[in-house]
């Protein structure tokens, strides 16, 4: 081998597949220790849904946040008509999206966590002092079945081991008793009693075969009621364990329920409303909308004589001049006006009106240029005089 090149790495000797087997001493613990850990597994389950709980959350708060800052951004943006309506659509979609994830996050603690919860309470009783009454009840019986038959192999393996040393105490004596037969300086009495201990050892390696073979035909006798009371006891342990993945695994179809959105009847709203909406952009509705609003289609009132307009002089004190009921020039039933511009109240006591409205004239106008009227519905107050004209 060239010196630089490394040497293999040692091979580890197989492991005994013996020793894992489930048939071996106290091998059983692994299905007793199964149901505390699938009590662990539904405390995992129930942690891991409340945190995707939480991020649906999240994710729905973002969604809202950004939705409402972009719907703002969007109406200052100079988009209109039917693209800003599609734009907009994002916005309102979304809205409705966070409404889904948020139901979403709701839905995972409030049903499946609780759910999980009580199954589990129900599922996994205790016993005082010992912890679950399954793992439990699993232990004693697992212990009581295994035990005969861990002492038969015990004392198999003592037999074995008994067998073994005769075995080696023979082979010892054979090779002893070869040397001395080639060894011609060797007395015939030290000969003979070389041979005779030989003799012994393989008698005693006879009787501890004997033994051994005994003790094993005993233990392979034993071993169909071992394993059928073993069976047994395992398979009541396989049907909880049945049970709690057939549990799951609902559990598991009712969350993927919650959480496939691609088959929720109000997403699939969301975007055929949202396509529907995109497809209507209408580059000859929006140009036409721009003409009308921002061009040549933009109503306009061309230059034409403009007759001139008193300025309205209104009295310094801030209210109108209050007559006794002697001062009043009252007219009985009223004297129908028109309007002949807007006039907005700046006061309580004053009427508002646009160009061409009628009302009754009620009281002739002051000094001050202001009279009474009354609209329909008897709202009464003072208006300048010579923004009305008497009516046919």
């Amino acid at each position: 081998m060239d010196a630089n090149e490394s040497a293999p790495p040692p091979i580890a000797p197989p492991e005994d597949v013996n020793k894992l087997s489930f048939w071996m001493p106290g091998n059983y613990q692994r299905t007793v220790q199964r149901t505390p850990d699938s009590f662990q597994a539904c405390n995992d389950l129930v942690a891991c849904f409340q945190e995707r709980a939480r991020v649906e959350k999240q994710y729905a708060q973002q969604l809202s946040v950004w939705s409402s800052k972009w719907k703002n951004i969007s109406e200052t943006r100079p988009l209109y008509g039917s693209l800003m309506r599609a734009w907009q659509c994002f916005f309102t979609s979304t809205e409705r999206l966070s409404v889904l994830h948020s139901s979403i996050s709701q839905s995972l603690v409030a049903e499946e966590g609780d759910r999980v919860r009580t199954w589990q309470k129900d599922t996994f009783p205790r016993k005082v002092f010992h912890g679950f009454r399954e793992a439990h009840d699993l232990e004693t019986e697992f212990s009581r079945a295994q035990k005969p038959w861990a002492k038969k192999l015990k004392k198999l393996e003592q037999a074995r081991a008994v067998f073994n040393k005769a075995s080696q105490r023979e082979q010892t004596a054979i090779e002893r008793e070869k040397a001395a037969k080639e060894n011609p300086a060797l007395s015939e009495q030290k000969l003979n009693k070389i041979v005779k201990a030989t003799e012994k050892d393989s008698e005693e390696k006879e009787k501890a075969r004997e033994k051994y073979e005994k003790v094993l035909e005993d233990v392979t006798s034993y071993a169909p009621r071992y394993m059928e009371e073993m069976e047994a006891i395992f398979d009541k342990s396989q049907e909880e364990e049945r049970k709690r993945i057939s549990f799951l695994k609902q559990a598991f179809l009712s969350i993927h329920r919650h959480l496939d959105v691609t088959n929720n009847e109000s997403v699939k709203a969301v975007y055929s409303e949202m396509h529907h909406t995109l497809m209507s952009i209408s580059e000859p509705d929006d140009l036409r909308w721009w003409k009308n609003n921002h061009g040549p289609g933009m109503p306009t009132d061309w230059p034409s004589l403009q007759e001139w307009i008193p300025p309205l002089r209104k009295p310094k004190r801030g209210k109108k001049p209050k007559r006794g009921l002697e001062e009043r020039t009252v007219m009985i039933g009223g004297v129908k006006v028109r309007a002949l511009y807007d006039y907005v109240g700046e006061e309580e006591d004053e009427l508002s009106f646009k160009a061409g409205e009628l009302f009754l004239k009620i009281e002739e106008e002051d000094d001050q240029g202001w009279g009474r009227g009354m609209k329909e519905g008897g709202v009464e107050g003072f208006y300048p005089a010579h923004y009305v004209e008497l009516t046919d």
